[in-house]
């Protein structure tokens, strides 16, 4: 990775080959932002960067690594300090959904979804927060889920489960930065038109919810990237107000009506035997 061109803003995207991920790229080039793009689809990658740096004029890098490995954040953050790259804008959108019940898949699986959605994100947060606090200003998004925010349905076991944390690591880390210029947030969509429900093995499923339960990629990066930079942040950022209604009746209602009411619904989200 050669140098980077002094006096540019930088943003870094996980998981940016596609979906919520490849809209932040999109939207944060239209704003200026130069990018580093991670993700394991090099190709995919390449035409993303080759399209922002045409539409936008901005610098675009590639950087294909799997946030499942061990010591990819340490990766990425050595590869930015050689390249003299400072990241402003930091997006750990990396995620998916292993399908069936807990004890279906072998144990490495799910390690490595936990990887990816827990252990990368707080440790390449760990690693780059310090350099936006030194230059009092910096932007943080969980991409998290309304999943983290409502009762929780068999199968899928850990994903609602890793949403909860970024959830509560965004209200931790907003709370500890108060002072020093970074912003923190954690966007929560609902579902959302992207290759994620055919990674995760429910399309078919989730192809029969109505059209008014879907919002577009575009939608919930907009709200993403307005929740982030606004004073104060929205520190739990839910787009869509059909989604904003689920998150406060999960909150409103009994906590064994929610889960009775989630458990009898699940099958319309979750694959089935």
């Amino acid at each position: 990775m050669k140098g980077a061109t002094e006096n540019t803003a930088w943003a870094l995207v996980t998981g940016a080959s596609a979906g919520i991920g490849a809209e932040f790229c999109r939207q944060l080039a239209a704003r200026g932002y130069s990018q580093v793009m991670v993700a394991r689809r090099q190709d995919r990658l390449q035409q993303l960067a080759a399209e922002l740096a045409d539409r936008h004029a901005v610098e675009c890098r590639v950087l294909p690594l799997d946030m499942a490995q061990k010591g990819a954040a340490r990766t990425l953050e050595t590869t930015l300090a050689e390249a003299g790259i400072e990241i402003e804008f930091l997006v750990n959108n990396a995620g998916y959904g292993v399908p069936g019940t807990f004890t279906e898949p072998d144990w490495q699986v799910h390690e490595d979804s936990l990887n990816v959605m827990l252990n990368s994100v707080a440790e390449l947060t760990w690693r780059l927060l310090p350099g936006m606090q030194r230059r009092g200003q910096g932007y943080i998004v969980n991409v998290a889920s309304l999943a983290g925010l409502v009762p929780s349905s068999a199968r899928h076991t850990l994903y609602g489960a890793t949403k909860s944390f970024l959830i509560k690591f965004s209200e931790s880390l907003t709370a500890e930065n108060l002072d020093t210029g970074v912003r923190v947030s954690a966007l929560c969509p609902g579902f959302t038109y992207s290759e994620f429900h055919d990674v995760t093995g429910v399309r078919e499923q989730v192809s029969q919810m109505p059209a008014w339960m879907w919002m577009e990629a575009d939608e919930v990066v907009r709200y993403g990237i307005e929740s982030v930079t606004r004073s104060p942040p929205r520190v739990i950022a839910v787009p869509g107000r059909v989604n904003r209604f689920i998150a406060m009746l999960s909150r409103k209602l009994p906590q064994r009506l929610a889960q009775r009411l989630t458990q009898k619904e699940s099958h319309r989200w979750r694959k089935q035997d």
